[in-house]
């Protein structure tokens, strides 16, 4: 699989990751999505602190026994669980930072995390102070490089002028295009990666399923009329899956695309996606006239 340089650090991720969140907890069929996952090119998964309250990244420490050394690991920190509270707290110190990322190496089984990424931010957060985490972190080799998972573009501003991120993981999709006016081109000149996740939209943009409600910008209708003219650039080589991850991936600025899946199936269909052409200008240009060119409209 074509593997991707991740900003200007030395980490090279394949065009296709794992989103780890939708693996669910049965052990052996997550694991076993792994291992495929892995056998087949994939070497970038993503999973975080958050999803299933630290039992996602057991599993994929599980998974990893043995084949770390394959792998560019990520996870994400700032959502913080305090005893005897329901759900979580958001927490970006530094004091946080460091007691958690020593929490996600015992659970992931490992003694240094590839990908460190902020699980989130808002414009108030102490953005110094969790810079030095996240750098101290880096000097002392807990983690390779560090980057932010946001969409908001006023704190994406803020980490790009003020901190050495190598990526921001950014919703992206044929029906979220909001990065492609606010922050690609700013994370582009920056020599900063984009991680695309979501590139089927919670499904909407998946083969074999109708979608049962709206999203951001579109009301059910609009997305039905949007997949019909989609599928019409279906092919013998290509389903509307394949579709949606290469066009998620023809941005320049985009270094991997991070489907989620939960059982064989939607992998093998994921991962199909790096078997067939980069789409073409021409596409790009024909899907973009298909859909709308979202905007963000608070955050900004």
């Amino acid at each position: 699989m074509k593997k991707n340089r991740l900003g200007s650090s030395e980490l090279f991720v394949s065009e296709i990751g794992l989103g780890c969140m939708s693996l669910g907890t049965d052990e052996s069929n997550a694991i076993a999505l792994i291992h495929e996952a892995l056998d087949r090119g994939v070497n970038f998964l993503d999973t975080a602190d958050l999803y299933d309250a630290g039992t996602n990244e057991e599993i994929v420490g599980k998974a990893l026994e043995g084949r770390r050394d394959q792998v560019i690991l990520a996870t994400k920190v700032g959502n913080r669980r305090i005893l005897g509270q329901d759900g979580w707290s958001w927490d970006p110190s530094k004091a946080y930072i460091l007691s958690a990322a020593k929490d996600s190496l015992r659970r992931l089984g490992t003694d240094y995390i590839d990908l460190y990424q902020l699980h989130g931010g808002t414009i108030e957060d102490p953005i110094d102070d969790t810079i030095e985490a996240f750098e101290q972190l880096k000097k002392e080799g807990v983690i390779r490089e560090y980057g932010i998972s946001s969409i908001r573009p006023n704190v994406i501003r803020e980490y790009v002028s003020r901190s050495s991120i190598s990526s921001v993981m950014n919703q992206y999709s044929i029906v979220d295009r909001r990065g492609e006016e606010a922050v690609f081109p700013l994370l582009q000149e920056h020599r900063i990666s984009v991680i695309a996740r979501g590139p089927l939209a919670s499904g909407v943009l998946a083969a074999n399923r109708e979608p049962a409600k709206g999203v951001l910008d579109y009301e059910l209708d609009e997305l039905h009329d949007l997949r019909r003219k989609l599928q019409e650039l279906e092919t013998s080589e290509r389903c509307l899956t394949q579709l949606a991850i290469r066009y998620s991936l023809a941005h320049p600025a985009v270094a991997v695309a991070i489907p989620g899946a939960s059982s064989r199936e939607q992998l093998l269909q994921n991962l199909a996606a790096a078997d067939i052409p980069e789409l073409s200008t021409a596409e790009v240009e024909l899907i973009r006239s298909f859909s709308k060119a979202n905007q963000y409209t608070v955050h900004r």
